[in-house]
């Protein structure tokens, strides 16, 4: 059964798309207009909006939403001219997407694929990666981060949210008290824990440490730019109080 939890987590997104998630509602026709005459914003973490000059002229700009799906960036990034592929392993989610396009009328390459296995691009072949919070879905972040390199054009921009772990040390029911240790792999947990984290649709998750997240990145090749930290949206955890939860990250493969 452990051997099937990306798929798990494929399942998981595409009922919290049908209960409407946060994460799982497509821009409206007037943010999408909006976007069109220069009004708009995108997240790679819960709250903080990503500064616009973290990504230049969009204009014909090739950009991967990695594990984006879901109709909230990838509207936009089309709206402002980009040539948009957007890969995720969630059906529901890419329906959005498809949805979103034909509503609006752009183009968009819309590709369903697991990010644990190598990604079906050529080397070169994107500007910009937009990668929101996703990667805790994985357990090995190195090689997200390696195949980012790899699909990244010399100058190209790794834009990445992805959260600090310190949401793991917590059980929903026990909101502050420390119950696990980190980093957090449900795959080494008992049987019985990881069945009931499928079974309550909590999406088969990881904790990474800052050496996998931005050591990975740099060990990759990356040079970091620029980041900042973020906490949970009001409905989220209840440790948002008292401590950041996310990082977002700019990066660039060098020339």
């Amino acid at each position: 059964m452990k051997d099937d939890y990306t798929r798990i987590n494929s399942v998981t997104w595409d009922q919290w798309h049908e209960e409407k998630n946060d994460w799982c509602i497509p821009v409206t026709h007037e943010e999408y207009q909006a976007a069109c005459h220069g009004d708009w914003d995108v997240y790679l973490t819960p709250c903080i909006k990503v500064p616009h000059d973290w990504f230049g002229e969009m204009k014909n700009k090739r950009i991967l939403g990695l594990a984006s799906g879901g109709a909230q960036q990838m509207p936009i990034f089309a709206a402002l001219g980009a040539r948009c592929t957007v890969f995720d392993y969630s059906d529901k989610q890419l329906e959005a997407e498809q949805i979103t396009a034909e509503r609006e009328g752009y183009d968009i390459e819309i590709m369903k694929g697991d990010m644990t296995k190598k990604l079906p691009f050529q080397d070169e072949s994107f500007d910009v990666i937009f990668h929101p919070v996703s990667n805790c879905y994985v357990e090995d972040v190195f090689h997200v981060w390696n195949e980012c390199y790899r699909l990244l054009r010399k100058g190209g921009e790794l834009l990445a949210g992805f959260d600090n772990g310190i949401n793991f040390l917590f059980e929903d029911d026990n909101p502050l008290l420390v119950v696990n240790k980190l980093p957090f792999n449900p795959l080494k947990m008992s049987k019985e824990r990881y069945r009931e984290m499928a079974e309550n649709q909590e999406c088969i998750q990881f904790s990474h440490t800052l050496e996998e997240q931005i050591g990975g990145q740099l060990k990759a090749g990356f040079v970091l730019k620029d980041l900042y930290e973020d906490h949970d949206r009001e409905n989220g955890a209840e440790i948002r109080k008292y401590a950041p939860q996310y990082i977002a990250t700019r990066a660039v493969k060098p020339n």
